[in-house]
């Protein structure tokens, strides 16, 4: 692998990390309308269903659906792996999730732990996710602190 394969391995593994990092801040600060910065408009996805559902707007409902009416949350998003191939690339990340009802700061919570399997294309805005993957381990608290 020549120097400059290298180095644009790392930079891309670098973009595609920091886009991770950048969802979950979305998520937590509900700026739902910038799914779109990591997210390809055309996105396949399945969080968990066991479905899969497509496009954009359908994941931005799904989010904001969950996390729209919850009070604070914190997406912890680590142990990441990142493998690209030339414009494409596939990541694994565990996620750890606290969901707090609204106006409720030390009441009760739900956590969710589990991983994300994403896979990513390079696009001329720059890496998008194409397809997602959630398989959720563990679940602890009130969950109908999701409850739509």
């Amino acid at each position: 692998m020549s120097d400059a394969v290298g180095l644009q391995t790392l930079l891309d593994e670098r973009e595609i990390t920091r886009a991770l990092s950048r969802f979950a801040r979305i998520t937590d600060t509900k700026s739902f309308g910038e799914l779109g910065d990591v997210f390809a408009e055309h996105v396949t996805f399945d969080y968990g269903s066991g479905r899969e559902e497509h496009g954009l707007e359908a994941l931005r409902a799904l989010i904001s659906g969950h996390l729209g009416h919850c009070g604070g949350t914190q997406h912890l998003i680590g142990s990441i792996i990142v493998d690209v191939t030339g414009d494409q690339a596939l990541s694994r990340a565990y996620v750890q999730a606290r969901h707090q009802r609204v106006d409720d700061f030390i009441g009760s919570a739900f956590d969710t732990n589990g991983e994300y399997s994403d896979e990513w294309e390079r696009r001329p805005a720059g890496w998008r996710i194409v397809h997602r993957r959630a398989v959720w381990t563990v679940g602890t608290g009130d969950p109908t602190i999701l409850a739509l």
